[in-house]
């Protein structure tokens, strides 16, 4: 039998690695805890942010790679922005959610 067509003690295929945040049972919906997060932990910083934002300007081209990464540059940048209202944790879920979108090949309507 070939590792891809062999399937584990549960039943699953062992190809296909399951999402630790899945199997912990976590919902890719921000908590309010990670809302609240945003007033924590990062104070404003115009030269990070700014460093920040010009290294999403270099990297951001024609690819969709590279605009997605531009993308969460700047949200990153978002950090260190008083104005902004953000945390690490809503940047991580926002990405893993839009990650899992892209792998399934877009938006089911």
């Amino acid at each position: 039998m070939s590792g891809e067509d062999e399937a584990d003690e549960d039943g699953r295929e062992s190809d296909d690695p399951a999402d630790p945040l899945d199997a912990a049972g976590v919902d890719p919906v921000v908590p309010e805890s990670a809302a609240d997060a945003a007033d924590e932990g990062f104070a404003e910083d115009d030269a990070v942010r700014e460093f920040l934002r010009e290294i999403a300007a270099d990297v951001r081209g024609d690819s969709s790679e590279s605009k997605q990464l531009s993308a969460i540059l700047y949200r990153v940048s978002d950090l260190y922005d008083s104005e902004e209202q953000t945390s690490p944790e809503e940047i991580y879920l926002n990405v893993r959610h839009i990650m899992k979108i892209k792998e399934q090949g877009g938006i089911e309507r």
